[in-house]
């Protein structure tokens, strides 16, 4: 019987490894919104980051309520707060949209600077295609 609950946790239990699926998607201008040919690897990471950045969480139904998709950004933005605020919560924020990816293992070293109204974020993300350095204006 290959199921007996006599037989111990460690002789019934099957351990499988995840097998990673591929990052290819459609290429998609954020400035003109259209889309474009296929894109993998980095340039899919880098695309799929900046759209979780961009995309507010809980607005869109595609994303439905019990997915964590999209950044809580848009709470800060218009807000007269003062950097040191800024500089714990947005890589917080952002760390949060990030690190829902399987693809994505760490977010760190963000310098936040401000530019006129808009703040300049850059930082570090770790992943299976290597460390990839982003920047976002906010």
């Amino acid at each position: 019987m290959a199921l007996s609950p006599l037989r111990p946790q460690e002789a019934r239990a099957v351990e499988i490894e995840p097998t990673p699926q591929p990052s290819r998607t459609y290429e998609y201008n954020f400035e003109t919104g259209e889309f474009g040919g296929m894109i993998d690897g980095e340039a899919a990471l880098r695309q799929a980051i900046r759209k979780a950045i961009v995309t507010a969480r809980f607005r869109y139904l595609i994303y439905g309520h019990e997915h964590l998709y999209g950044c809580d950004l848009e709470d800060l933005i218009g807000q007269d707060l003062p950097i040191e605020l800024l500089n714990a919560e947005i890589p917080r924020v952002i760390s949060e949209a990030l690190l829902i990816d399987d693809r994505i293992a760490d977010v760190y070293n963000f310098t936040i600077t401000r530019e006129g109204d808009g703040l300049y974020v850059s930082f570090f993300v770790d992943t299976t295609e290597g460390t990839i350095r982003e920047e976002v204006t906010i």
